[in-house]
């Protein structure tokens, strides 16, 4: 198994049952092919800056932390491409799940500087 991450971008009216739905098939798409979710990021509908496709003009963007076997890569492109609700999809290796985190505290050294 080998940790991959994933930026979708989904064909959906932007409500949030069509992104749940999408998310559920897309997560049901990876277990299938052995695969295990660490973390889904939704980002949000964003404008491309370039449509060739006049009907489709805005994706929502999702990002997944998933570990799977190295050839069920190719597999899981295969299936994403056949599936109207997935527009793109970019599959990037070696990729530690980012998980947000709070704001560290400042120390003491660098809120002087900031005066000075």
């Amino acid at each position: 198994m080998k940790k991959y991450e994933g930026l979708f971008i989904l064909n959906v009216d932007g409500s949030e049952d069509a992104i749940k739905n999408a998310l559920e098939k897309v997560s049901a798409e990876i277990t299938a092919q052995g695969g295990k979710i660490e973390n889904i990021t939704k980002m949000d509908k964003r404008p491309f800056a370039r449509t060739p496709d006049k009907k489709v003009t805005s994706g929502f963007y999702v990002n997944i932390a998933l570990e799977v076997p190295p050839a069920a890569i190719e597999v899981l492109r295969s299936r994403f491409a056949l599936n109207p609700v997935v527009y793109r999809v970019m599959f990037n290796t070696g990729v530690k799940a980012v998980v947000p985190q709070e704001e560290a505290p400042v120390s003491a050294e660098a809120s002087t500087e900031a005066k000075a």
